[in-house]
């Protein structure tokens, strides 16, 4: 049970994470954001982020081995790493239809999952 509410506050805050850190990039098309100067869209950004930590934070203590979680630390950075980067291309593949995603693409995200079963291989 730990473990998957350590995945899924991982899966929220890296959510989160994403729209903090590339939202923006996107949100020029409301026209009152494009009024902003850089430190607005900064301050805006952390005050998105600020969700991040607030499930980033808990998912680790849960999840930490020390702490009666399932994971070492190792292995909570590497599932961390990949929630990260599965949540990017989501975002990327539905909020900026530009994007599209390549054989190249999917390879690497194979290598990702084998990273994920060699972590935690004994």
């Amino acid at each position: 049970m730990k473990a998957l509410a350590t995945i899924g506050l991982l899966v929220l805050s890296n959510t989160f994470m994403v729209v903090a850190w590339y939202g923006h990039l996107k949100f020029h098309e409301w026209k009152w954001f494009n009024k902003l100067g850089l430190i607005s869209i900064v301050l805006i950004s952390w005050g998105i982020a600020l969700f991040e930590y607030m499930f980033q934070v808990p998912a680790n203590k849960i999840g930490f081995r020390e702490n009666g979680g399932p994971f070492s630390l190792i292995q909570l950075k590497v599932i961390q790493e990949v929630i990260t980067l599965v949540v990017f291309a989501i975002f990327t593949l539905v909020v900026f239809k530009t994007e599209t995603f390549r054989t190249n693409h999917i390879i690497s995200f194979i290598f990702l999952v084998m990273a994920v079963y060699f972590m935690f291989k004994k």
